[in-house]
């Protein structure tokens, strides 16, 4: 891919700072909000209940020589800034831009304390994707999904999971929590996870016609080599040995797959439901 802007302004870098940065929102500190993990690990066995006081905030920047990797994933944040907006106004919303926020090795949001082993994730309550870059290295080296595609797919699925939470679907989730089985709730997550998947291809649907965006050959085969590498079935059979499909919390990677490359094909927002989907009953 090519992104010729000149990235977006709402990139924190917080490499560097001790403690992680600073705790956001107070009290929030104590809720357990997951949705977004890109592994499918639970961010409760992660999240510290005492949130932490630190005032220390983090310095914006935009890919300077002093900031490696932010000038590429400042580009995408851009691309996806540009789509979601056009997308909420032709449902008649208006779009909140997140924030990506890019730390390295262990980090303090809204949702709870999380270190760079529980991969990039989404946190709604201060509506901030973030990431370690160091991820990207795993995910060439650990799973075999190298490009700069699959990078882009990563931060895509996240900013995925800010709009399903701007649209009421994460929270209506999180509701049901009390009320399911782990089982039955497993099955939900699974979908909200492929809905993110299928967002993540209608963002690729739709940058490519952006002035600024240009995808190359070989883009899209890089994003659907990563939703195949981090398929609950595959991750399974590398951790556990074996496949416990009550266990998925993200979907395999046949089903990973194919939500994204049907926003990619559709770039039809209506064609992401997820949640009333026959297949995934």
């Amino acid at each position: 891919m090519k992104w010729f802007g000149k990235g977006s302004d709402n990139v924190e870098d917080a490499r560097g700072l001790s403690g992680g940065g600073k705790a956001i929102g107070g009290g929030l500190g104590l809720i357990v909000i997951v949705i977004g993990l890109f592994f499918g690990t639970d961010l409760s066995e992660l999240v510290s209940q005492l949130p932490v006081a630190n005032t220390e905030q983090a310095e914006v920047k935009k890919g300077s020589a002093a900031a490696p990797g932010l000038e590429f994933v400042s580009g995408v944040l851009e691309s996806t800034e540009q789509v979601w907006t056009a997308q909420f106004q032709e449902m008649g919303k208006t779009y909140e831009l997140p924030v990506l926020r890019v730390f390295e090795g262990s980090e303090q949001s809204a949702c709870g304390f999380a270190d760079a082993a529980v991969g990039p994730f989404y946190c709604p309550a201060d509506h901030k994707v973030y990431i370690d870059l160091g991820f990207y290295n795993d995910l060439k080296e650990r799973f075999g999904a190298a490009g700069d595609f699959a990078q882009a797919y990563v931060i895509a699925h996240e900013v995925g999971h800010h709009v399903q939470n701007l649209l009421g679907i994460s929270d209506q989730l999180q509701r049901a929590r009390g009320r399911l089985s782990e089982k039955e709730y497993n099955k939900l997550s699974v979908k909200l996870e492929l809905q993110a998947d299928f967002f993540a291809g209608l963002w690729a649907n739709h940058a490519q016609n952006l002035k600024d965006f240009r995808l190359e050959e070989g883009d899209i085969e890089e994003a659907l080599t990563a939703a195949n590498a981090i398929g609950d079935d595959q991750l399974q059979k590398q951790s556990r040995g074996e496949v416990v499909p009550d266990a998925f919390t993200h979907g395999t990677s046949a089903q990973r797959m194919y939500w994204f490359k049907k926003g990619f094909d559709t770039g039809d927002i209506n064609q992401g439901d997820t949640f009333n989907d026959a297949s995934l009953r």
